[in-house]
């Protein structure tokens, strides 16, 4: 399993994060074997959000319930929460970022995130009401590093106005189907090509000259929600033929060549799973240091339907 280093920080993470939002209805022992199989293949990060389960803090609680974790293994994995969704609105306000975190950390049974991200930008942000919370629980030990998701250039840098810690992640959706973050830049100031235009304002480089680590969520969507790429060759028949013909070459699976499309670039992103299979996460984590080269991975991005100029 490959690991990244996050700059400014002593934080050290697998490139393969374990999404726990799914887990609210298992039982304590399977929750504990999805564990065990993530931490076996290598995996040391695990992504939770307040939001994520039927209540507010359910998945969370959750794990907190069926992973107890000793002294030592809490010290050797990576655990990040969200903040910043409630119902029907966003809110960066210093009162609910420090009453979310206390509440996660009571659900999770630990007396600190490595990693807390705001969730979804909130267009009513004060860059200062941030800054004072993430202070606040830095200060007390209860955060030690702090990051966004789903965010622009532009809203991280409005909040760098004020935020004093460095914000060393972003989580963003990213496939191979899914890529306006990579595929703008390929096809970039080519009129009449949707694929030229930008939805991020550059993203990608941005994060790479700010050594800002990206988090790829979906990554295996279609779309926004609109189911999985593999093995569906309806939609994408020749995408299915190259990720078969790549598996079979490299000795893993389809999802293990899925994931090492977007861990084989340059920026060292991370990929967040959302599964809850055991065996789902060995396929994956099988695409951490998967050798792609350069033509196998233009080869899959072309598979996609994305334009190449």
């Amino acid at each position: 399993m490959k690991t990244i280093s996050f700059p400014r920080t002593e934080l050290r993470a697998s490139n393969i994060v374990l999404g726990l939002m799914r887990i609210a209805e298992l039982p304590d022992e399977d929750i504990r074997t999805l564990y065990g199989s993530a931490r076996d293949a290598g995996v040391n990060t695990f992504d939770h959000a307040d939001i994520y389960g039927p209540t507010r803090h359910a998945c969370e609680e959750r794990f907190g319930q069926a992973v107890k974790l000793t002294a030592a293994e809490r010290e050797a994995i990576v655990i990040q929460s969200k903040v910043g969704i409630r119902s029907g609105y966003f809110d960066f306000s210093k009162e609910h970022i420090l009453r979310t975190v206390d509440e996660s950390l009571a659900a999770l049974r630990t007396d600190y995130l490595d990693l807390l991200l705001l969730h979804r930008p909130d267009t009513l942000v004060e860059p200062e009401e941030v800054a004072a919370a993430f202070d606040e629980l830095h200060a007390a030990g209860k955060v030690v590093n702090f990051g966004v998701s789903n965010h622009t250039p532009g809203q991280v840098e409005l909040l760098k106005t004020a935020v004093r810690q460095p914000l060393v992640a972003n989580q963003v959706q990213l496939s191979i189907t899914h890529c306006p973050m990579i595929a703008s830049g390929i096809a970039a100031n080519m009129a009449g090509l949707d694929q030229s235009v930008s939805r991020d304002n550059g993203l990608l480089d941005y994060s790479r000259l700010h050594g800002m680590t990206l988090q790829a969520w979906s990554p295996f969507q279609k779309g926004f929600f609109d189911g999985v790429f593999i093995g569906d060759r309806e939609t994408h028949p020749e995408l299915n033929d190259v990720l078969d013909e790549l598996a079979a070459k490299y000795e893993v699976t389809p999802t293990g060549v899925a994931v090492a499309w977007i861990t084989r670039h340059p920026a060292n992103m991370q990929v967040v799973l959302g599964t809850t299979n055991p065996g789902r996460v060995a396929e994956s984590a099988a695409g951490s240091e998967l050798p792609l080269t350069r033509e196998e991975w233009y080869r899959l991005f072309r598979a996609a339907g994305h334009t190449l100029p």
